[in-house]
């Protein structure tokens, strides 16, 4: 089956934030299906900047810098770049993906440390460089609340910690009316996760019956955590993709279609 044409006629909902979700979509596209956009999570500016441009005054207090998204990324590195014409030179640069370290080369820092197993915070510990971090200050890019286990673990190893809260994650109040009218008579074939949060936000705004619909719709994710999450909730047909990132997403979906036919 030609590459183009191994999607074809099957209605695919993406669920990432409307801003990261065109390169997804378009390969999507390309391989004849067609993607649905359905942003469960908004990203969106803190409403104080003060805490967050008062640390970027004392960057050159740290020795690591942790980007833990690429909206991290974006949310800081220009007001980073304003205060600081020249990075501290001692400074060094992680970040949880490849992703987010793809966007920090936008912005001029090429030397990133990632794991290249998983893109997940337990990926990141694993490496070398995190293992002996007494004294050590470190402080993590992220947005409002978040998962705590990556800045624990480094207090936990002597590290000292501040979070730079750079953006806010909303669940947006979406009409799902249509959507689901669609997917009631069999017209959604995938659903496509990106994070365990955008899952728990997907669960509320489809309501019981999307909730049921989703149960035996094929969901697929790059990501352990959340086919753990998605299994937690019930849901029955989970695919972790063979790799990580919008490629391992659209390599999942082929080698699903392909084999159970559509």
């Amino acid at each position: 089956m030609p590459a183009s044409t191994q999607l074809t006629g099957l209605n695919i909902l993406v669920t990432r934030p409307e801003h990261q979700s065109a390169v997804l979509a378009e390969g999507i596209r390309a391989l004849g299906g067609n993607p649905i956009l359905l942003p469960v999570l908004e990203i969106a500016d803190v409403t104080d900047l003060s805490p967050l441009t008062d640390l970027i005054k004392r960057l050159d207090e740290f020795d690591w810098a942790i980007f833990v998204s690429p909206n991290a990324v974006n949310k800081s590195m220009p007001l980073i770049t304003k205060q600081h014409a020249l990075l501290p030179s001692h400074l060094k640069f992680a970040a949880v993906g490849k992703g987010s370290a793809d966007t920090l080369q936008q912005y001029g820092v090429n030397d990133v440390l990632i794991p290249t197993e998983h893109s997940d915070s337990e990926a990141l510990l694993k490496l070398d460089e995190m293992q002996h971090m007494a004294g050590q200050r470190v402080v993590i890019f992220r947005g409002n609340g978040g998962r705590q286990l990556l800045g624990d673990t480094l207090i936990q190893r002597g590290a000292y910690l501040e979070y730079a809260e750079c953006y806010q994650r909303r669940k947006p109040d979406l009409d799902t009316t249509p959507l689901l009218a669609d997917w009631s008579q069999g017209k959604i074939h995938a659903v496509i996760i990106t994070s365990s949060e955008g899952l728990h936000n997907l669960f509320d705004i489809i309501g019981m019956l999307g909730q049921q619909l989703l149960k035996f719709t094929p969901v697929f994710t790059v990501h352990e955590r959340i086919a753990q999450t998605a299994k937690e909730l019930g849901l029955e047909k989970i695919i972790k993709a063979p790799s990580t990132g919008d490629e391992g997403l659209l390599k999942g979906l082929q080698i699903y279609f392909q084999v159970t036919g559509k």
